[in-house]
């Protein structure tokens, strides 16, 4: 009986120790700003290696800027994902451009493990899958940073304009936008799926 006690003792400990962040959000002083530009602002601010979104007629760009000091201690497996979100319907933006001083540690998608997000983050259901039917469906996309030196992040998502009934079809967010319809967010994610925290960061 008491190895059993210790055993169950033990195993609680190792879940705390296991998902418990190595730091918080404040360790990280992060700042950010979103903004709509031209196709022409925006590739000057993603510079000349990163092609911007191509936007033609009513599309719309938003530029968006996420820096942070330097973790205390290396992601190891984790990673940090960033998410743009139309409030007005929880999606995802649904492309990105993106540059950064460690540009092979920014990509671009979605993982399953971001579900557990909403769940305990319910302001950011956004970031999970979307309920169609009986099932589940994934839709847009985030940016994942998987080297915490990859700060300044610089990024430009597509809005595209949709018009009437097929917007809902196109299930990303669509034009017209205006950045208080936006919600940024940034996510510690660990390297075994587990969700350290979230940061509101606009919106």
């Amino acid at each position: 009986m008491l190895a059993v006690i210790l055993a169950m003792v033990a195993f609680v400990g190792w879940r705390w120790w296991h998902n418990h962040p190595p730091y918080g959000p404040e360790a990280l002083a992060i700042k950010s700003s979103l903004q709509i530009v031209s196709h022409e602002e925006a590739q000057a601010a993603l510079g000349e290696k990163v092609n911007a979104p191509v936007s033609n007629g009513r599309d719309q760009l938003v530029l968006g800027r996420v820096s942070w000091q330097t973790p205390p201690k290396p992601l190891d497996g984790g990673y940090f994902a960033i998410f743009l979100i139309d409030k007005r319907t929880n999606l995802k933006a649904g492309g990105f451009s993106a540059s950064s001083p460690r540009q092979e540690a920014v990509g671009l998608g979605s993982a399953g493990v971001e579900n557990k997000i909403p769940e305990r983050y319910p302001w950011l259901r956004g970031a999970g899958d979307v309920k169609e039917g009986n099932g589940w469906s994934s839709y847009g996309s985030r940016l994942a940073v998987s080297d915490g030196n990859a700060s300044p992040l610089t990024f430009v998502a597509l809005f595209p304009h949709v018009e009437g009934a097929l917007r809902a079809a196109v299930h990303v967010p669509t034009a017209p936008v205006a950045i208080s319809d936006l919600l940024l967010a940034l996510v510690y994610m660990g390297p075994d799926g587990q969700v350290y925290w979230a940061q509101r960061l606009q919106g």
